[in-house]
């Protein structure tokens, strides 16, 4: 694992290169899902809008969880003195740098893309329609930047990998690593490499399904169903405490996103359909 990259002087996080990356992937694949639909947004705005959003809403969402550590996180961030303010800015990246929760991220996500289908107007649609519309052109573009923003996660070894294990894939979290397993040598699960892999066939699947018409809110559903069951599954070999009938706070959320996902496919499966792709572009 490679939590930061040294080049010169030049000392940088590959959580923060990865998520870059993400946004770059989800982007062009944004960008390809305009085209082929005919719609003149901006799909660097869009998604640059989106992962502002997402990692604020994934930090409040981890921090609320526990607001006894926050204060103290804020206390420790503050304690070289308003004095010294470059010291005290340093404290707050580094506090930032670790600590989000995906399901935080995805409602803020969801908000802002909602918010810019409002301002868009694909199709032609306005109002609600427009938002939900955003949200199925996004759905692919949604799948392939979580799996790449996932790889970060393993790199920097924030704490999202999995339970010890003997696997041969299991790997090792490096001396720097944000956050080190218990004991610190021991092999682990390398569970944001599930996820990516998972992420990377789902968002092929809705890139496929795209090219037919498909009821209003349907794409968005199935998102919601399948990254919510990735997510669930995946939970099981994750390092994350049980707080709720024996499942963590993401398996939770994760639950509930598959419910919310199944919901929306059994109330759009009649609903208004939109039209089909009018130029088709590779994948």
């Amino acid at each position: 694992m490679f939590p930061y990259i040294d080049i010169g002087p030049i000392h940088l996080g590959t959580f923060g290169l990865l998520l870059w990356l993400a946004a770059v992937a989800a982007t062009v694949v944004l960008h390809k899902n305009f085209v082929r639909n005919g719609v003149g947004a901006d799909a660097l705005n869009v998604v640059a809008f989106v992962v502002i959003a997402g990692v604020l809403g994934a930090k409040a969402w981890h921090e609320l969880q526990n607001p006894a550590d926050l204060y103290a996180a804020f206390r420790q961030i503050i304690a070289p003195g308003w004095h010294r303010p470059f010291a005290v800015a340093m404290d707050f990246l580094h506090w930032f740098q670790a600590g989000f929760a995906w399901f935080g991220g995805m409602l803020a996500g969801i908000a802002m893309l909602m918010w810019q289908g409002r301002l868009a107007k694909p199709d032609g649609l306005s109002g609600g329609k427009a938002a939900v519309r955003m949200l199925d052109l996004a759905a692919p573009a949604a799948a392939i930047g979580y799996g790449v923003g996932r790889i970060g996660c393993l790199t920097s070894g924030d704490g999202d990998y999995g339970i010890n294990t003997t696997l041969p894939w299991g790997v090792h979290m490096a001396k720097d690593a944000l956050v080190l397993p218990t004991p610190p040598d021991a092999l682990v699960q390398p569970t944001p490499v599930y996820e990516f892999l998972f992420a990377m066939a789902l968002g092929w699947l809705l890139w496929r399904l795209g090219k037919r018409a498909r009821p209003l809110g349907w794409m968005t559903g199935l998102y919601l169903f399948l990254s919510g069951i990735a997510r669930f599954l995946v939970e099981f070999v994750r390092v994350n405490p049980r707080l709720y009938w024996g499942m963590s706070n993401a398996q939770v959320a994760a639950l509930g996103s598959v419910v919310v996902g199944l919901i929306v496919l059994v109330v759009t499966r009649r609903g208004s359909v939109v039209v089909a792709p009018v130029v088709e572009v590779s994948s």
